[in-house]
């Protein structure tokens, strides 16, 4: 019996070390990704500052008549939620904190008048809210871990005709916002209408974009007139929201799964240790039982000869 344990407990480490193995190399893989999706992130942010900057001083020069394309909502009762998450799985919580702030804003009771409709990016999100039998009226995957601008369009052109066409009344995005390599926040933000110049997100935080841009001064003629220019704006501002979204979602993603492989690469170690204490155990039992009964045969053996 302790020999079979050894051999059981052999086989055990053989097995939580090959699972090591791949633990480290999602780890290293997802460290050299987070460094390429920073890049990614400070390579676009100018186009999101330069449209934010545009679409501030439309928006100040347009005033009221701006109408339903700027502000938020007092009562929106038709929301589109986009909700934006991982194709895969192997990074901690960051999927399932971001599903759960989808979930509370699907069911949250102030809001029960409201009619929802959900757009989905990531596989975990289509199959978590199929699951729960919660509708979704359409899901893109395939590029969460590394999104393009194309992706975004993609995006876009389904939630902004909506609004145009005033079908809904506000488009929320709820994603993971990259705040630096140790920090990464789920946010609910408003995507449309259009954000007011320093005006705040639904999560109560300042919109960077619009605030930076709300401080430039000076004097801007526009042609089309700023109510026209609103609504050419309203498709391009969307894209870069979404792009910008993408990417820090994508770099949270990364850095969750960084931290959870090195977590899992770190457990398994410390399996390790503990198995093999636990088959050293079993083998100097084993040994010890053998010599045990070498001892006692030969005792037999010599009261045998005694005896004769």
């Amino acid at each position: 019996m302790p020999g079979g344990q050894e051999r059981v407990l052999r086989r055990r480490i053989r097995t939580v070390k090959s699972t090591q193995k791949i633990t480290r190399a999602f780890e290293l893989i997802a460290a050299s990704q987070i460094v390429r999706a920073q890049g990614r992130i400070a390579a676009a942010a100018p186009y999101q500052h330069g449209i934010a900057e545009v679409l501030a001083e439309a928006a100040a020069d347009a005033g009221q008549h701006a109408g339903r394309l700027l502000g938020t909502p007092d009562d929106p009762q038709r929301v589109m939620v986009v909700a934006i998450v991982a194709d895969r799985g192997l990074c901690g919580a960051y999927n399932a904190n971001t599903l759960r702030a989808v979930e509370r804003t699907l069911r949250d009771p102030a809001a029960s008048s409201r009619q929802y409709r959900l757009v989905t990016v990531g596989r975990k999100a289509q199959t978590f809210f199929r699951f729960r039998g919660v509708d979704v009226e359409q899901s893109l995957t395939g590029f969460s871990d590394r999104p393009t601008f194309e992706d975004a369009r993609a995006v876009a052109d389904i939630v902004t005709p909506p609004f145009l066409e005033e079908e809904v009344d506000q488009v929320l995005v709820v994603s993971t916002r990259f705040l630096s390599a140790g920090t990464q926040t789920v946010e609910t933000r408003q995507l449309l209408p259009l954000p007011e110049p320093g005006g705040a997100d639904v999560d109560g935080g300042v919109d960077e974009l619009a605030s930076e841009a709300g401080a430039r001064t000076g004097y801007t003629e526009f042609e089309p007139a700023s109510p026209d220019l609103l609504v050419e704006l309203v498709p391009r501002y969307t894209e870069a929201a979404l792009f910008g979204a993408l990417l820090e979602a994508a770099a949270s993603e990364h850095t969750a799964r960084q931290r959870a492989m090195a977590a899992a690469t770190d457990n398994a170690e410390d399996l390790v240790t503990t198995l093999t204490r636990e088959m050293n155990r079993a083998r100097q039992d084993a040994i010890t039982t053998e010599i045990m009964e070498i001892v006692g045969g030969a005792e037999a053996l010599r009261q045998a000869a005694r005896s004769e």
